[in-house]
C-alpha cells in the first residue's frame, strides 16, 4: 500500500450558477462519527456498485455522490469502421477502463461484430467486456497501461498495430509502453470525462460528513475539490483507486492522507480506505 503526501497547492473553485462554493462546503462540514466509518464513493451513477458491494461487505456505510459524468469523444464515430477492419489489421484492441469497454462494446456491436483480439487492462475492465459478450485474450500481470503496453504478446505472423480507443484525458502510458515494445499504435479519443459543476446542497451535506473520499478519476477529485474546498478535502481519508488520481490529488492541492494502491483494482481501493482509516485512528467496522 502506499500512501502519497502532496506538496504543491493550486485549488480549484467552480464559479457556476448552481454550485456550492467551498466556503460554503466549508461551514456545512460537520463531521460525524457512526458506528462505523462513512465512505463517499464519487463515480458515475450506476458505475459505484462494485467498491459499494466491498465496502459495505465490510461493514462500511457508504454514500453515493457521483462528481463525473461521461460525454462522446471526437473520434467516437470512427470506431465501427475501423473495428470492421480489424481482423487482419490489427493484433489487438486494447481496451483501458470500464467505460471505454462500454464504448467499444457499442461500436462493435454497430460494427457486425467482428472477431477482434481484445487486451483489457484489469479484471473491472474484462468484466465489463464479458458482459457484452467478448472475452479478452490477455490481462496484464498488473492493472497499468505501462505494464500492459510492455507486457502485450505480439502474435506469430502479426501485423505489429494496436487499435486503442481512449479517454481524450487518458495518458499516453500505453501508447508509449506499446511503442517501446515494437508496435504500432492508432489512438482514437472515443470519449470524455467531465466533471460534475454542482450538486444538490442536501447531497453535498450528506457527503461532507464522510469519512473518507474515493477517487476513480482526476476529474472525480477536481469535482470534490471544487465543490468542497480544500481545507475540508484535507480533513478527509482520500482513498485513490490507482497512482494517477493520487497525482491529481497533488496537483489539486490535497496533500493530506493520501492513499492508494501499487496496483489499481478494487480490492487495493478498500484497502487504502482501510489504511486510512487506521492511521486516523477510526475504528474499523466489523465484516458483514
Amino acid at each position: 500500500m502506499s500512501q502519497r503526501v502532496c506538496g504543491r497547492v493550486c485549488g480549484t473553485a467552480f464559479g457556476h450558477a448552481g454550485a456550492v462554493r467551498p466556503a460554503r462546503a466549508a461551514r456545512l462540514a460537520v463531521r460525524v462519527h457512526a458506528a462505523a466509518p462513512k465512505v463517499l464513493l464519487t463515480r458515475e451513477a450506476g458505475k459505484n456498485d462494485k467498491l459499494k458491494a466491498a465496502l459495505s461487505k465490510k461493514g462500511f456505510n457508504c454514500i453515493e455522490l457521483p462528481l463525473i459524468e461521461h460525454a462522446d469523444g471526437p473520434d467516437r464515430s470512427k470506431l465501427p469502421e475501423l473495428l470492421r477492419k480489424a481482423p487482419g489489421h490489427y493484433d489487438w484492441v486494447a481496451i483501458t477502463s470500464p467505460e471505454a469497454a462500454s464504448v467499444f462494446l457499442e461500436g462493435w456491436q454497430a460494427a457486425g461484430k467482428p472477431a477482434v483480439r481484445v487486451a483489457a487492462v484489469g479484471g473491472g475492465t474484462a468484466d465489463v467486456l464479458k458482459q457484452g459478450g467478448v472475452t479478452p485474450e490477455y490481462v496484464p500481470s498488473k492493472a497499468l497501461g505501462k505494464v500492459m503496453g510492455a507486457e502485450l504478446p505480439k502474435p506469430p505472423g502479426g501485423t505489429s498495430r494496436v487499435l486503442y480507443p481512449a479517454s481524450v484525458k487518458a495518458s499516453t502510458d500505453l501508447q508509449d509502453s506499446l511503442a517501446a515494445a515494437g508496435f504500432t499504435v492508432d489512438r482514437i479519443n472515443t470519449y470524455n470525462t467531465t466533471s460534475v459543476k454542482s450538486v444538490p446542497e442536501s447531497a453535498l451535506r450528506e457527503a461532507l460528513g464522510a469519512d473518507a473520499v474515493t477517487y476513480g478519476s482526476p476529474s472525480a477529485v477536481k469535482a470534490w475539490v471544487g465543490l468542497a474546498g480544500l481545507e475540508v478535502a484535507n480533513s478527509k481519508i482520500n482513498a485513490c483507486i490507482g497512482s494517477t488520481s493520487a497525482k491529481a490529488c497533488a496537483n489539486a492541492g490535497i496533500n493530506k492522507h493520501v492513499y492508494f494502491p501499487d496496483a489499481p483494482g478494487i480490492e487495493g481501493w478498500v484497502e487504502a480506505v482501510e489504511q486510512g482509516c487506521k492511521d486516523m485512528n477510526l475504528k474499523l467496522p466489523a465484516a458483514v
